[in-house]
């Protein structure tokens, strides 16, 4: 049988290729909260996944049945709300009953699915095993987070502590927080970054109630 559990060395010389990080509540690796995911990672993007599908790499130096998975998500920067399909991956998936590998760090299968709205942190990679380049979800299933419709508008879940979004909170309210840090992200690589110790705003968290109406504009 040759689906089979991916080794701990294994599963953790991958995660470190991706810059994936889990939360303690998974693994204890690293804590992230909002700015350090933004600070840490390359980009984020809001929309709705619309293809998903499995590699499987025979590489002669990181191993044989390499697998990993790959996510089409069509929607918007979170940063600067320019429209964006980006491609990202993470370590581990099947391709069939008997055929894939499972990794605990990856997100959960209820997560992935095609038509889901989510919001992925994402960071690029060169070699992430067996050769594999691409948008690597930043901190495995710790850079992926599912949004869903209330009567608040869209909210995006949050994950409890040591994740990224520890609470619920408004897409609205996310966006402006994401804008303000990736601004000062890039100012500080351009050395024009504002005063030490100016902090954006933080998000408002939401206890979503059922959109039982669409909520009024």
């Amino acid at each position: 049988m040759s689906s089979r559990i991916l080794s701990l060395s294994r599963a953790l010389a991958i995660l470190a290729l991706v810059a994936a990080a889990a939360a303690p509540a998974r693994a204890s690796i690293e804590r992230l909260d909002l700015a350090a995911i933004v600070a840490k990672s390359d980009a984020a993007i809001e929309g709705t996944i619309t293809r998903s599908r499995v590699l499987r790499v025979d590489d002669p130096k990181d191993g044989p049945e390499l697998y990993f998975t790959f996510l089409t998500i069509e929607g918007r920067s979170l940063a600067d709300g320019a429209a964006r399909t980006v491609e990202v991956f993470f370590a581990g998936g099947f391709i069939d009953a008997r055929h894939g590998v499972f990794n605990s760090e990856a997100p959960a299968a209820d997560d992935v699915h095609v038509g889901n709205r989510i919001v992925a942190f994402y960071k690029h990679t060169e070699n992430a095993g067996g050769g594999v380049a691409g948008n690597a979800l930043y901190a495995a299933h710790g850079g992926l987070f599912r949004a869903f419709e209330a009567a608040q508008g869209t909210i995006v879940q949050g994950r409890g502590d040591g994740y990224a979004l520890r609470s619920n909170v408004r897409l609205a309210d996310l966006r402006s927080q994401v804008t303000e840090l990736a601004r000062a992200k890039e100012e500080r690589r351009d050395g024009t970054a504002p005063t030490p110790g100016a902090a954006p705003r933080t998000a408002p968290q939401v206890t979503p109630q059922p959109a039982t109406r669409k909520a009024q504009r």
